[in-house]
C-alpha cells in the first residue's frame, strides 16, 4: 500500500511541473494524430515592447467556418514538444476544450528555455511604468495578446488565460491592468506569496522537503535561448529524506555543496529567511487592482504547495474589484489533481465522487464558454467541496455568511470544550521536550522528499510520541460543519529563544469505520496486506501550519523568545470545509517540529540557513490552558456546535 506513497519523489518535482502546470502538454516528441487531425501548430517568437522576443506555440483549428477565442497559458517549465511537426497528446485544460475548439496559446516565459530575455522567479509587479523598458508579466502578457490579435487570422476578438502553480502566478499577474480583449482567467494554485503561506514559507517555517530538489534542478538557463536540457541521472540518494535532511549541514552551504553553486533560485530563497524586501515585492496578491477580466480562481484542500493562493488572490481582487465577476472553486485535490483524473481518491481517502471529471466539465468548461463564447451559464460564486460529507456545494460568499464562531479551548487531561478553562494562572499547562535531532515526522513512514498527499495523511504516529500533545473531544452527537479559515491562539514558553509550535486539526474516525473505504484496499478477492492502513481510528489531518515564534510580533523583525515567559502567538490557517461527522472526535496536535517538511528549528535565536550541528538544542515547550492564559482554535462552523459535549 505505501509503494504508491512512495512514488511520488522529490526528484520529480519538475516533471510534474511540466506535466501539471503546463495543461495538455506533453514533453515527447512525435505528437498525437488526434491533435494533428484537428490542429494545425505554428511557433512564433513575439516581440515585446523591450524588443525581447518570446517563444510561443500555437495550435489553431482546421475548421475555419467559425471564429475562435484565445486560450493562453503562459509558463517558467516547457511548452514541449518544440518543432512544428511535434504535436503534444493533447491541447487545452481538459479534454471538452479540445473538442470544442480554441486558439491554443503557450508561450515560455521571459528568460526560460526558447523565449529571449531574464528570468525573474516571481517576478515583482510594477504598477508604475515610465517607458518600455519597464516590463513585467502583465506587460508580457498585454503585448503578446495584442500580437495574436493583430497576427493570427480567425478569431473572435476575445482571449482568457489558464495556468496552475507558477502558471497560476503569470495569470494573476497577466490579469492586472489587462488587455481589453482579455475576458476570463483562471488562475489556479497561483504562488500568490511565496513567503505568506505558499511554496516556500509558512510563518516564517522554510518548507526545505518541497523546495530542495525541485530548486535544485530548477536552475538559470546557460547560454542562449534553448530547449530544456535533459535532466541528469543519478544524483542525490533521497529514498530516506527524514535522515538526508537530518544530515545535510548548514543550508546556506548546501548549493555549493549539492548543485556545484549552480541553484542560484535556491540560494535566493535561503538567503531571505524574513518578509523582507525581496519577498515584499514578490507579493502579488497586493497588486490586484483594475482587475477586469472574468475570474474563477482554482484550488485544492489538500495542496501541499500552494494551499494560500487562490485565497489570497480570490479575497483581494473581491475587495478591490467589487464590480467584477470574481468566483472561486475549492475540491478535495492535492497539486494540480484537478487537471487530470477522476479525482475520486487522495491517499487512503475514498470520497466516492468524480471531483475533478466534473470540475473540468461542469465548471472550468462552462466559465470559459460563458466570457469566451457567449455561453448562457450560471454560475455560483463559490463551487467548494465539502469534504467529510463528500458532496459540491454552492455559496454566493466565501466563507459562507450563515456561521456562528466557536473557540476550541485546550482542557485537562486532553480534552478540548467549548468553554474558558476556570483555572488560573501560569502553572496550568501541559509539556514536553523538544530535541531538533529527533523531530517529529510529517508522515509515519519512510519517504522521499514531500509526499503530494500528506494533508490527508493518518496521525496516529505523532499521537504516540512523547513530544506531541494531544487533545480530543468526545465522539460528537451530531455534524459538526467547519467553513473558512481557522484563527489560532496559543500561550507558550520555551526554555530556548527560539522554537516552532505546529498546531494540526485532526478528524478522528470511529473504531468502527468500514475498511473497505479505504482508497489503498486492494481489489476484491486479492489478499490484505498486513501493513495495510486499517480506517477504524484514523486520525486524519484536516489542517496544520506551523509557527516561527521569533516572527510573532513582525515577519520582518524577528524578536528572540525570553526563556520560560509565556508568550501569547496569534496566526491564521488556510480555510476548510469539512463536516465531522456523528460518532468522529475532533483532535488537536501540538508538537515543535514536522520533519522534514519544514526546516528544523535550533530552538536558539540565530538565522537558521547559517546554523550548524552544535546549534541545535533540546528546549522544554510549555503549552498553557488557563482562563488568563488559554490555548484555542476560532472556527467558523454551519449550523452551531450542539455535537460537542
Amino acid at each position: 500500500m505505501r509503494e504508491m506513497k512512495r512514488l511520488i519523489l522529490a526528484l520529480t518535482f519538475l516533471t510534474l511541473a511540466q506535466a501539471q502546470e503546463v495543461p495538455g502538454q506533453s514533453p515527447t516528441a512525435g505528437g498525437s494524430a488526434r491533435v494533428r487531425e484537428r490542429y494545425t501548430k505554428y511557433e512564433y517568437r513575439v516581440p515585446m515592447r523591450d524588443g525581447v522576443r518570446l517563444f510561443t506555440a500555437i495550435y489553431v483549428p482546421k475548421e475555419r467556418t467559425r471564429q475562435y477565442p484565445f486560450l493562453l497559458t503562459r509558463t517558467p517549465y516547457s511548452i514541449a514538444p518544440y518543432g512544428v511537426e511535434n504535436y503534444p497528446e493533447s491541447v487545452g485544460p481538459a479534454p471538452v476544450f479540445e473538442t470544442e475548439g480554441f486558439i491554443f496559446v503557450y508561450q515560455d516565459a521571459r528568460g526560460r528555455n526558447m523565449s529571449e530575455g531574464e528570468f525573474s522567479q516571481v517576478r515583482p509587479h510594477l504598477p508604475v511604468k515610465s517607458g518600455p523598458r519597464d516590463i513585467d508579466e502583465s506587460t508580457d502578457t498585454w503585448d503578446t495578446i495584442d500580437w495574436l490579435l493583430k497576427n493570427i487570422p480567425n478569431h473572435n476578438g476575445k482571449a482568457g488565460m489558464v495556468g496552475i502553480s507558477q502558471p497560476g502566478f503569470h495569470v494573476a499577474a497577466g490579469m492586472i491592468d489587462a488587455h481589453p480583449a482579455l475576458k476570463a482567467v483562471s488562475p489556479q494554485a497561483p504562488t500568490a506569496d511565496y513567503y505568506l503561506g505558499d511554496d516556500v514559507y509558512h510563518n516564517g517555517a522554510f518548507m526545505i522537503g518541497a523546495n530542495f530538489w525541485f530548486y535544485g534542478l530548477f536552475q538559470p538557463r546557460q547560454g542562449p535561448p534553448a530547449p530544456p536540457a535533459p535532466r541528469p541521472a543519478g544524483g542525490l540518494d533521497m529514498s530516506d529524506a527524514y535522515n538526508f535532511f537530518l544530515n545535510l549541514g548548514p543550508l546556506i552551504e548546501s548549493n555549493q555543496k549539492y548543485f556545484g553553486g549552480k541553484a542560484a533560485y535556491w540560494q535566493e530563497i535561503i538567503e531571505h529567511p524574513n518578509y523582507d524586501e525581496f519577498w515584499q515585492k514578490r507579493s502579488l496578491w497586493k497588486h490586484m487592482q483594475n482587475i477586469r477580466p472574468a475570474v474563477l480562481n482554482v484550488g485544492g484542500w489538500f495542496d501541499a504547495e500552494d494551499p494560500i493562493g487562490p485565497f489570497h488572490i480570490y479575497r483581494a481582487v473581491e475587495k478591490n474589484n467589487p464590480q467584477t465577476t470574481n468566483m472561486i472553486v475549492m475540491g478535495p485535490w492535492c497539486h494540480g489533481c484537478w487537471a487530470r483524473g477522476d479525482g475520486d481518491r487522495l491517499g487512503n481517502l475514498n470520497f466516492g465522487v468524480k471531483t475533478a471529471a466534473f470540475y473540468r466539465e461542469q465548471i472550468l468548461y462552462p466559465f470559459f464558454m460563458k466570457y469566451l463564447k457567449d455561453g448562457r451559464e450560471e454560475m455560483p460564486e463559490a463551487w467548494m467541496y465539502l469534504t467529510g460529507i463528500n458532496e459540491w456545494r454552492k455559496f454566493t460568499a466565501w466563507p459562507p455568511l450563515n456561521t456562528q464562531t466557536v473557540d476550541l479551548y485546550l482542557g485537562p487531561e486532553g480534552t478540548i470544550t467549548r468553554t474558558l478553562p476556570a483555572q488560573t494562572g501560569p502553572a496550568v499547562y501541559d509539556q514536553y521536550i523538544s530535541d531538533p535531532n529527533r523531530p517529529v515526522p510529517y508522515v509515519g513512514y519512510t519517504a522521499e522528499g514531500m509526499t503530494r498527499d500528506y494533508m490527508t495523511e493518518d496521525q496516529r504516529f505523532a499521537a504516540q510520541r512523547p513530544d506531541v500533545l494531544v487533545y480530543q473531544t468526545e465522539p460528537l452527537e451530531s455534524d459538526l460543519t467547519i467553513a473558512g479559515p481557522i484563527k489560532v491562539t496559543l500561550n507558550v514558553s520555551t526554555s530556548g529563544t527560539d522554537s516552532d509550535f505546529v498546531v494540526k486539526l485532526i478528524d478522528v474516525y470511529p473504531a468502527n469505520y468500514p475498511d473497505q473505504l479505504a482508497a489503498s484496499r486492494p481489489a476484491p478477492g486479492q489478499p490484505v496486506p498486513a501493513n495495510a492502513v486499517r480506517m477504524g481510528g484514523y486520525q486524519q489531518l484536516v489542517r496544520g501550519e506551523p509557527f516561527r515564534a521569533k516572527f510573532r510580533r513582525s515577519f520582518e523583525k524577528p524578536e528572540a523568545m525570553v526563556p520560560g515567559q509565556p508568550t501569547r502567538i496569534e496566526y491564521e490557517m488556510p480555510d476548510i470545509y469539512h463536516t465531522f461527522r456523528p460518532g468522529h472526535r475532533i483532535m488537536i496536535q501540538i508538537q515543535s517540529s514536522w520533519f522534514p517538511l519544514t526546516d528544523r528549528n535550533p530552538q536558539k535565536f540565530i538565522e537558521i540557513p547559517r546554523a550548524r550541528a552544535e546549534d541545535y538544542q533540546k528546549a522544554t515547550q510549555r503549552i498553557y490552558r488557563s482562563k488568563d492564559l488559554p490555548t484555542f482554535l476560532t472556527v467558523s462552523v454551519e449550523g452551531g456546535a450542539a455535537g460537542i459535549r
